[in-house]
């Protein structure tokens, strides 16, 4: 069995309506972090891994997603007319040459495991990354890397997961484990528990390598929580003929899928930024100061 993982799934039909309305006509996928959108820093972090296939499953208002991916002739041609050689290399080195996209509709809103279900025909047999962009990890090695190598030494399913705090249990997939040799293996995995469900405080964060056998657990899968089909109820039918491995992640993870985790997000790469970093920090000094 091969362990070179090519294709990943990025789930990117949400409506994104903790952000409206900013997200009324614009995908919160595309919402800037600094000078780049979310997905492209997914994209970024799938690439680094070794991924050349990506699968957006997208939905209404998503055409910019495609557009940002796409050439930009005019845009290109433009910025070649005034010799404007350093953006013109950013745009165009947005995508590698050997990296290719497929956009698939999700026709309904019906959770996770619906759209990483849309992606069947596309995956095929083989297994497959899935990354979604709301959380934004910083590390000097990519989250999705850090997991190929688990995937590569073992040949399991592998998902990333972090200490999660008790009062936000009720919004993660939570996982028990259990250590056999250097891995944690998922004993259990449930969605959105209670506090008193669980025993373990490791919440599933967004990053997940999967054998394509999970898209026959989704097929027959009875809706869930809020009536979706959750993919953590597709996994704890998969642990049964399956191990899974949850992988601690090394680096630092932002919840870019609500407010306050996305402007932590752009002042941590805001001060990290080459160009406006040094500037940045001395303005916010400046305004906390103001605030004294």
């Amino acid at each position: 069995m091969s362990t070179l993982i090519h294709k990943c799934v990025f789930p990117v039909a949400g409506l994104g309506t903790r952000f409206l309305p900013a997200t009324k006509a614009s995908p919160k996928e595309m919402l800037p972090v600094v000078d780049k959108p979310l997905i492209q820093y997914a994209v970024e972090e799938a690439v680094e891994a070794g991924c050349t296939e990506l699968i957006f499953i997208t939905g209404r208002n998503k055409r910019s997603i495609e557009d940002h991916f796409d050439k930009a002739y005019e845009l290109e041609t433009e910025l070649a007319y005034r010799n404007q050689n350093k953006l013109l290399d950013f745009v165009q080195d947005i995508l590698p040459s050997n990296v290719t996209c497929l956009y698939i509709r999700q026709s309904e809103a019906l959770g996770l495991g619906h759209a990483v279900l849309c992606a069947r025909a596309a995956v095929g047999r083989e297994p497959f990354a899935l990354i979604l962009a709301d959380d934004l990890i910083d590390a000097p090695v990519g989250a999705l890397s850090q997991m190929m190598q688990v995937f590569q030494q073992t040949g399991h399913n592998v998902v990333g997961v972090e200490s999660v705090a008790l009062q936000h249990m009720s919004e993660y997939g939570m996982v028990e484990v259990e250590t056999v040799d250097q891995y944690d293996y998922v004993r259990r995995i449930i969605e959105k528990p209670q506090q008193k469900e669980v025993s373990s405080s490791l919440g599933v964060v967004g990053r997940y390598i999967l054998h394509a056998s999970i898209f026959d657990f989704l097929m027959n899968l009875p809706r869930g929580v809020h009536n979706n089909i959750q993919l953590s109820d597709a996994i704890a039918r998969l642990l049964r003929q399956q191990p899974v491995i949850a992988y601690a992640l090394e680096g630092r993870r932002y919840d870019c899928g609500n407010k306050l985790g996305y402007l932590e997000a752009t002042i941590a790469y805001g001060l990290k930024h080459p160009q406006v970093g040094n500037d940045f920090a001395s303005l916010l000094r400046q305004m906390v100061s103001d605030l004294d």
